[in-house]
C-alpha cells in the first residue's frame, strides 16, 4: 500500500501555526516570509540550508532593501518557525546577522485641539477609524478587526478581543460616534443584501463578519 503524499512545505506551516492559534495574520506574515527566503535561495529545500543561509536571507534585507528593523525580525521569526516547529531543527546562534537601524523617533503626543484638528481632516470611514482609536484607545488592527457584536451601544462598550498578548479587553464606545457608526452599520447590511441577491456575498470561516467589511451577518 502507498504511502500517503506529504503535505507541501507551506501547507505544513500554515497547519503549524494554526495548531498553535495564532492569528491569521501571523499565519499570513510567516508563509510569505519563508516563501521569500525559500525564493531568495533560489527554490532550494529550507531542509537542505542552515545558519549561513539565513544569516545571508536576513542581512540582505538590512543591505540591499533596507526594510525596518521590526521588518527584519518578523522575517526572523517567521524563519524560526519553520525551523523550531515544522523541520525540527534548532539552528545555531546567527551572529552574523547585519542588523536593520531602527528609526530615532521623537515621542509625541498631541493636545486636545490637535487631534480635534487631525480627525477634522478625515471623513467617511476613515473618520470612524480614527476616532475609534483615539477614543476608544484601540490599536489600528484591533478596531479593523472589530465585529458587529463586539460593540454594545447600549452600555456604550466596546469587547476587543484578542488584544496585545491575546487578551480580551472592555474599552468605552465614544458617544460622538455611536449616530455616524449605526448609519455604516445599516449601509454595509444594506450592500450585503444586495450582494446575497445577486449570488454573491457571505464570509470565510477564518473571516467573521466585521465592522469595517462589507459581510455582516
Amino acid at each position: 500500500m502507498a504511502e500517503p503524499a506529504k503535505a507541501r512545505l507551506l501547507d505544513q506551516v500554515r497547519d503549524a501555526v494554526r495548531v498553535r492559534h495564532y492569528s491569521h495574520r501571523t499565519e499570513e506574515q510567516y508563509v510569505f516570509w519563508i516563501r521569500r527566503y525559500i525564493l531568495f535561495n533560489r527554490k532550494r529545500h529550507p531542509g537542505e540550508l542552515g545558519a549561513v543561509e539565513v544569516e545571508a536571507f536576513l542581512s540582505s534585507l538590512a543591505v540591499h532593501q533596507n526594510v525596518a528593523a521590526a521588518t527584519q525580525n518578523q522575517a526572523l521569526a517567521a524563519v524560526l518557525f519553520l525551523y523550531r516547529h515544522v523541520l525540527k531543527q534548532d539552528l545555531p546562534w546567527l551572529d552574523n546577522i547585519v542588523k536593520a537601524r531602527k528609526p530615532r523617533r521623537l515621542p509625541l503626543v498631541l493636545t486636545r485641539e490637535e487631534t480635534r484638528a487631525l480627525l477634522a481632516q478625515l471623513s467617511g470611514v476613515y473618520w470612524l477609524v480614527g476616532t475609534l482609536l483615539y477614543g476608544g484607545g484601540l490599536r489600528l488592527m484591533e478596531c479593523l478587526r472589530l465585529r458587529v457584536q463586539d460593540l454594545d451601544f447600549d452600555r456604550g462598550q466596546i469587547m476587543v478581543r484578542y488584544g496585545k498578548g491575546g487578551k480580551d479587553r472592555v474599552t468605552v464606545l465614544p458617544l460622538v460616534v455611536v449616530p455616524p457608526l449605526q448609519v455604516h452599520l445599516e449601509s454595509v447590511r444594506e450592500r450585503h443584501r444586495i450582494a446575497i441577491q445577486g449570488g454573491f456575498g457571505g464570509v470565510g470561516l477564518r473571516t467573521p463578519a466585521r465592522v469595517f467589511a462589507v459581510a455582516i451577518t
